[in-house]
């Protein structure tokens, strides 16, 4: 957010496109920001690294000694892969790649003057002089960012789950506000004594039933299960009655399970 609130005050004729998740020789590669020039693309990777640093020997380290990943090697992974990707769609317009710290209360001690890092306190005139541009888009400009747009990858291969198992999670009514699971039961209403959330229970039945399905796609929703995984709370028969008004029921010989 920080990062674009230079790039929306630009007035150059530029295109800047952000958070495209590409592509090329089987090797995915992130884009924080993209900006489509007339004569030039500009690749940004945004960090908001915060607190003192030090480079080293190409390493980046945190003080005292804790070595962090270097973005200079990202920087140089993506753009390398960004510039074969649009060799192979025709486009020879040069690149100029940077990282950019955009925290202002971090500091890279012994940064070597030629490394393309753009710091905090250079944000100002970096965009100054890019706004000097004075050319003109064409429709390839818009075309080309048509095309990036059309080859990002919408999930990420990146996000993974951890591993659990129903009989590692703790059971009970959970709050919808704060997802605590100290939740008192009274009558049809249920209240969070964490955060003081009030909220009937029926909805709270039903939001435990569908996090429950999320879950665990493969388990059958039975009576017994809902009422175990609330917690045990209440009988059967007003779980029952939650399912059988909400869900469908599914009969087969002789257990019946809710979709």
């Amino acid at each position: 957010m920080i990062f674009d609130s230079y790039t929306c005050k630009l007035d150059c004729d530029c295109l800047v496109l952000n958070d495209l998740l590409l592509r090329f020789n089987n090797m995915t590669f992130q884009i924080d920001s993209l900006m489509i020039t007339p004569n030039l693309l500009y690749f940004f990777e945004v960090k908001n690294y915060e607190g003192d640093y030090y480079y080293e020997l190409d390493r980046l380290y945190k003080k005292t000694k804790i070595e962090r990943n270097n973005p200079l090697i990202q920087l140089h992974r993506s753009h390398s892969l960004l510039r074969q990707l649009l060799q192979s769609l025709g486009n020879t317009i040069p690149i100029k790649a940077y990282v950019v710290f955009v925290n202002p209360a971090s500091t890279l001690y012994q940064a070597p003057l030629n490394i393309p890092i753009i710091f905090p306190t250079q944000l100002n005139a970096f965009f100054h002089n890019l706004n000097k541009t004075t050319e003109k888009s064409t429709n390839k400009h818009k075309v080309l960012a048509e095309k990036l747009v059309s080859l990002h990858i919408p999930k990420s291969p990146y996000n993974t789950l951890p591993e659990y198992k129903y009989s590692d999670l703790q059971k009970g009514m959970c709050c919808d506000k704060c997802g605590n699971l100290s939740v008192e039961i009274a009558g049809r209403k249920c209240t969070c004594i964490s955060c003081g959330q009030v909220g009937l229970v029926t909805n709270a039945v039903i939001r435990r039933i569908k996090e429950l399905k999320l879950l665990f796609p493969e388990y059958k929703i039975t009576t017994n299960l809902v009422q175990e995984w609330c917690g045990g709370w209440e009988s059967k028969k007003k779980i029952q009655r939650i399912l059988d008004k909400n869900f469908k029921t599914v009969r087969n010989n002789r257990w019946t399970y809710y979709e």
